[in-house]
């Protein structure tokens, strides 16, 4: 069997709370220790200086309450459901895997734009959650402010060109939406090379 396809025993752990759980315990350690931030944050500077574990620490460090709330509810919201269908294993692998290669995607780009700014946050690992969500349930509805009706997979699409226009427009500079992009992209990525499913089949299911 390909090492690559080997399937986890399936359990359903609740994997998604630890995740969110320690999402804000490292919130609360860095905002009490600016050196604890820049140490696990994704500084390309520090990453290249020996701080390797940074395209994987960063996904776990947010700039303010604001920003860790969110993306907290948005795992929460999304990451149960995936889980629930992947297993607790599996999606602790997806979640760990896509976040660090949307991490290492940024360092990346950081680097070649010569980008100093310190990239904090769990939205690449969210956004491939999201994705994942859209290729398992492609006839969800999502609602929107709780009031407008979205497929997901239409949501997944109306995200992907919303973070395009942003970043050729340069419009809210402190989000990386190339990280985000990455998220959506690596996650597409992983349904083919682990699990041999076409997600954009699935998403185009009516």
């Amino acid at each position: 069997m390909n090492i690559l396809r080997k399937e986890f025993r399936y359990s359903f752990d609740y994997i998604t709370l630890y995740i969110i759980g320690a999402n804000f315990i490292i919130y609360f350690l860095t905002m009490a220790s600016p050196v604890l931030f820049y140490n696990l944050a994704l500084v390309p500077q520090l990453t290249f200086s020996g701080s390797f574990w940074q395209p994987f620490t960063y996904m776990f460090v947010h700039a303010g309450f604001q920003h860790i709330f969110f993306n907290m509810l948005g795992l929460l919201i999304f990451g149960l459901a995936v889980e629930r269908t992947m297993g607790s294993k599996e999606f602790l692998l997806f979640y760990l895997v896509t976040g660090t290669l949307a991490g290492i995607f940024s360092l990346v780009v950081f680097t070649v734009m010569n980008i100093s700014a310190p990239l904090v946050g769990a939205s690449g690992a969210i956004f491939a959650v999201l994705f994942a969500y859209a290729v398992i349930y492609p006839r969800s509805l999502i609602y929107i402010w709780g009031i407008i009706p979205v497929r997901a997979p239409v949501l997944v699409l109306g995200y992907t060109i919303l973070e395009i226009f942003n970043e050729i427009m340069g419009l809210q500079g402190n989000v990386a939406h190339l990280t985000h992009l990455a998220g959506f992209a690596f996650s597409a990525l992983y349904f083919p090379v682990r699990h041999g499913i076409n997600p954009i089949k699935r998403l185009l299911i009516r």
